[in-house]
């Protein structure tokens, strides 16, 4: 007699990949259950995985073992020694998506040997018509593949359902406000979480401070999770940017302060310090350790925004890119969906092309966003910034105003807001109020 399929080999592969690599469950998630194990302890060991997870913890062997003695489970599943041998014989993680297909395609099979069971059973059953017993055959076997792969179709119902709770959230609860109160407006509360907004323009308007203002108004004021990957400055030039637009002293003063031991500079040291904002500035990052880094991040706290500057000097995955404009298309592609996995805006900031400085009008339009067609696309919100003064002679009208084109909205209105720009600084304020110290 054939024995039912299974793998352990697969499935301790998998137990182990996760204690080894703690992120390699964000993979093996979206493809296992519990019990699609088919050896009970592993069941009880992924179990305690997936509780950690939801608990935003690490499932590392210290934390798994705690949950499984919580549970009392873990002198069930052989208690530490168990998990040790586990972890000790993998060398890598990187194939757990291929264990995790493996265990799930032996339980897939599994579940087809019961439902064929059954399916033997209610030939046998005459107390019932035979259409209903065809009926209840199809039902048996379509849970099966229903599982596998998944729901296809949202029905209307659930649809009604879902968009009742959303609509009834506050606006407030699904938006990354920018603090300025007319960008805001326009954007209809903020920037909208599975939203990829790009925020472009040519070089020393003044992106990264913009992009900086917001994550400061956002970690600061809101209290709202934040992560930046700067490809160009360093983590302390951006943190000495928080610390003026803080303070309201020079950017190019804020070392020195810091060095004399100024009280107001300390003191922002400190507030700063505990602000819910998580930076990432190594160079040469692709899409795919954003991706990546982005998820472990949001695995401990849930992001609210994820800056990228900027996304030009990111590299695409893979090297079958033909041309530098196909490789920015996959980028943008790539972090569209990251949005929407993620469940929060995404803010990538894009260079303009040197078209701008050919017109004699330099606000900027869609054509002329740099490398690739598809930013347009891809973005559901792009915004640009222009300032007059920045090609105007000195002292001439509008200085140290910006302009803030949102230029693309896909479910809003476009149109200009102005706002106060203040260069020592590079903090972008509401117009209606003056240039002050503090938050």
């Amino acid at each position: 007699m054939m024995s039912v399929p299974f793998d352990l080999s697969a499935e301790r592969a998998v137990l182990g990949s996760i204690l080894l690599d703690r992120e390699s469950i964000l993979g093996a998630s979206d493809l296992l259950r519990p019990d699609d194990f088919y050896l009970e302890k592993h069941a009880q060991i992924y179990a305690a995985m997936l509780a950690c997870l939801a608990r935003r913890e690490p499932p590392d062997l210290l934390t798994v073992s705690s949950e499984l003695r919580r549970q009392g489970h873990l002198e069930l599943i052989g208690g530490m020694t168990f998990l040790g041998d586990i972890l000790g014989e993998l060398p890598t993680a990187v194939y757990v998506a291929h264990y995790a297909t493996a265990v799930a395609d032996t339980a897939t099979r599994r579940r087809l040997i019961e439902a064929g069971g059954r399916v033997t059973a209610l030939g046998y059953d005459e107390s019932d018509t035979l259409d209903v017993t065809l009926d209840a055959a199809e039902q048996t076997l379509f849970a099966v593949s229903q599982r596998q792969r998944g729901a296809d179709f949202v029905p209307m119902s659930t649809v009604a359902q879902d968009y009742f709770a959303y609509a009834q959230a506050d606006d407030e609860t699904r938006s990354a406000p920018t603090g300025l109160i007319d960008l805001d407006a326009t954007l209809g509360g903020g920037l909208r979480p599975g939203h990829l907004a790009l925020l472009a323009a040519r070089p020393s308007m003044g992106k990264s401070g913009l992009a900086m203002s917001i994550a400061y108004h956002m970690g600061i004021t809101e209290k709202m999770s934040v992560g930046v990957v700067s490809l160009e400055m360093s983590r302390n030039e951006l943190f000495e940017r928080l610390i003026a637009i803080h303070t309201g002293i020079n950017t190019q003063e804020v070392a020195q302060r810091i060095r004399r031991g100024d009280a107001q500079g300390i003191d922002a040291l400190v507030a700063l310090s505990d602000a819910p904002i998580a930076i990432e500035d190594r160079a040469g990052l692709s899409v795919m350790d954003i991706r990546s880094k982005a998820r472990r991040l949001a695995s401990v706290r849930p992001l609210d925004l994820l800056i990228v500057d900027y996304l030009q000097l990111l590299m695409s995955d893979g090297k079958d890119a033909q041309n530098r404009n196909e490789e920015v298309s996959k980028i943008s592609r790539s972090l569209k969906l990251l949005a929407r996995e993620l469940q929060c805006p995404i803010l990538a900031l894009s260079q303009l092309s040197r078209e701008v400085e050919k017109r004699a009008n330099k606000c900027p339009q869609l054509s002329d966003l740099r490398d690739s067609g598809s930013l347009e696309q891809d973005a559901d919100i792009v915004l640009f910034i222009y300032r007059e003064d920045a090609y105007a002679e000195v002292g001439a009208a509008r200085t140290n105003l910006a302009e803030i084109h949102v230029a693309k909205q896909r479910n809003g209105p476009v149109g200009t807001v102005t706002v106060r720009f203040d260069a020592p600084t590079t903090r972008f304020q509401n117009l209606a109020r003056s240039p002050h110290k503090g938050g």
